[in-house]
């Protein structure tokens, strides 16, 4: 018994004196910055799943933003009528016209950046928190957004205005 116990003493220091197996030979390279790009500017990797709901907002503000700065107002009307369901689209009809704003941003410009949080699910909706940017450093102010989904269908059904987050 006492070979055993100590068989299995050496093994143990031996594994833990050993050189370790590089990092490298178990992942994958890292991608190649280009020069003077910092490590810290580097954008992270996003994924998504097309059955998520929450998925679903991430890839219409994504989108919505994008065509929001570009001329065309064909794309964001299709996007709306693609991602909005009909009774929201004529609720922000009305809103817009009341307000002389977008509805979906809820503001006349085009935010910096945006970041969407999980909230909450009940009852066949899925809550989204979208917090918008105005600005970058210093000037930076934010816009934070309520929207239901209805799971079923993943489309987004309600847009509010809830207190700003940090």
């Amino acid at each position: 018994m006492f070979r055993t116990v100590l068989h299995t003493a050496l093994a143990s220091a031996l594994l833990t004196l050993a050189p370790g197996v590089p990092a490298s030979a178990h992942t994958v390279a890292p991608t190649p910055r280009g020069a003077g790009v910092q490590e810290d500017t580097v954008p992270a990797d996003r994924s998504g799943a097309a059955e998520s709901a929450f998925d679903h907002v991430a890839n219409f503000y994504g989108a919505y933003i994008d065509a929001r700065d570009s001329a065309s107002g064909r794309l964001r009307q299709e996007l709306r009528r693609h991602y909005l369901t009909p009774e929201l689209l004529r609720r922000l009809a009305d809103w817009e016209s009341e307000h002389a704003a977008d509805g979906v941003l809820r503001a006349q410009g085009v935010p910096t950046a945006w970041k969407v949080s999980y909230e909450d699910s009940a009852m066949g909706h899925t809550w989204t928190r979208v917090r918008l940017a105005w600005g970058t450093g210093d000037d930076t102010t934010y816009t934070c957004l309520s929207l239901r989904s209805d799971l079923a269908t993943k489309l987004i059904s309600d847009i509010s205005v809830t207190p700003v987050q940090r």
